[in-house]
């Protein structure tokens, strides 16, 4: 059988040790040295009244409480030492639990976090408790924190645009916005801004103002305009007849301009009906918006169109700083005035904020909830990549502690319950 599809296994994952100054690991030490304290003690009160003189009867009691205690401490000395590791280095049976059964461990805490912590129903309650919008909002009123985040997102807002291609950019800009001009319907758009330049008053002034710049225009332009239509007209026919005719034309368009200038001028009521039926169809006209829609596609279509925009890509590139780190002071600036004035105004809107933890319990439980199954084989995988060592370490240093008051208590349980039966059986034999 082939190797070619073998791979190497990664190597365990290797914890770094935890410093002697952890006070965990100094709460540890303290209860192992007063477990073991406490045994030696019960050795040595063992090992005294197993030598003084019996004649005292109370000595059995002491004796048989020393005894039933240090038997007590030893055996939970090994049943917590075994669960760890081997007691004394030796491979007895059913001892080194944790280690032998790390797999085991792995996928139970993986079960335990999917099924405990992330259903619907626990992220729902627990998410209800959480008030993360004033948290938020407080801190980033404080300026130095907000100053904080500001540096970073300018540092990597600086990297990220020195890492850009330019010529990349250019492309998904340009397929962006073609792709963003062809998905927008064209003829509602353009009715909606035309209904809203068509309704605002200042249009009418436009209209106006574009009459009389038209009229003073052929004013200022007349002799040009009697010239043209002499060089036009036939030969047989005198000049001064031209020059009447021309100037009645003249007179005509110019007093004609002048009337519509009144809004309520016939001409000025047609045009305003012409706009308002055009508005109207292209809301309503399937056809014309058919045909708005294909002039556009034709547009967007053609070589003509890419050209320009790439010509106002190159504008809009050309005018772009080369390094923008030399922008980054103000670009944080910018950043941090954004960051802080936002803290502020969320401390001022309380039903803003309100809205806001609806809005994130809302995506923690849309995005935790449905992927709690990979959360827990992420964790299952964790753990089985540590080390024996590792897991046997940290779960010592969470639990350890506890444990050794197991042995504390063993030990003086145990003679307590070693000083009953030494009495129970001083009353049933007396002898």
């Amino acid at each position: 059988m082939g190797d070619e599809g073998w791979r190497p296994e990664p190597p365990p994952i290797l914890a770094p040790p935890a410093s002697a100054g952890d006070p965990r690991v100094v709460g540890l030490r303290r209860m192992r040295l007063l477990a073991t304290l406490l045994l030696v003690a019960m050795t040595v009160l063992f090992v005294a009244t197993s030598f003084a003189a019996l004649e005292r009867p109370w000595l059995g009691y002491v004796r048989a409480f020393a005894e039933a205690g240090m038997i007590g401490a030893c055996a939970d000395w090994f049943a917590v030492v075994a669960l760890f590791r081997h007691p004394l280095g030796i491979p007895i049976p059913h001892t080194a639990i944790v280690p032998r059964n790390k797999d085991r461990i792995a996928a139970a805490m993986g079960r335990f976090v999917t099924n405990n912590f992330l259903t619907s129903k626990v992220l729902s309650q627990r998410l209800a408790e959480v008030e993360a919008a004033p948290v938020v909002a407080n801190w980033l009123a404080v300026p130095a924190n907000a100053r904080r985040i500001a540096r970073v997102a300018t540092l990597a807002i600086v990297e990220i645009v020195r890492a850009l291609p330019r010529e990349r950019v250019a492309e998904i800009v340009g397929e962006a916005a073609r792709g963003g001009i062809e998905a927008m319907p064209t003829a509602p758009i353009a009715a909606n801004l035309l209904a809203i330049v068509w309704a605002h008053g200042q249009t009418q002034k436009l209209i106006e103002v574009a009459l009389e710049r038209l009229e003073a225009s052929l004013l200022d332009k007349q002799t040009v305009i009697r010239d043209k239509v002499e060089a036009s007209s036939s030969r047989w026919i005198p000049r001064w007849v031209d020059s009447i005719v021309a100037g009645k034309v003249l007179s005509a368009v110019t007093t004609t301009l002048t009337d519509m200038r009144d809004p309520k001028h016939v001409w000025r009521i047609e045009l305003k009906q012409a706009i308002e039926a055009l508005i109207e169809r292209l809301s309503t006209d399937p056809e014309l918006q058919r045909e708005v829609e294909a002039a556009k596609n034709e547009i967007v279509a053609s070589p003509l169109f890419r050209e320009q925009m790439q010509a106002l890509w190159s504008e809009i590139e050309s005018r772009l700083p080369s390094d923008v780190s030399d922008y980054a002071q103000r670009i944080e600036s910018v950043v941090a005035s954004a960051l802080e004035s936002s803290g502020r105004w969320l401390q001022e809107d309380p039903e803003l904020m309100e809205r806001l933890d609806r809005w994130l319990r809302h995506l923690i439980k849309r995005i935790v909830a449905p992927r709690r199954v990979e959360i827990g084989a992420f964790v299952t995988h964790v753990v089985e990549d540590w080390d024996a060592t590792t897991l046997v370490d940290r779960m010592e240093l969470q639990v350890g502690r506890d444990l050794q008051y197991i042995r504390i208590n063993g030990t003086l349980v145990g003679g307590l319950v070693g000083v009953i039966i030494y009495t129970a059986a001083r009353w049933l034999m007396p002898g």
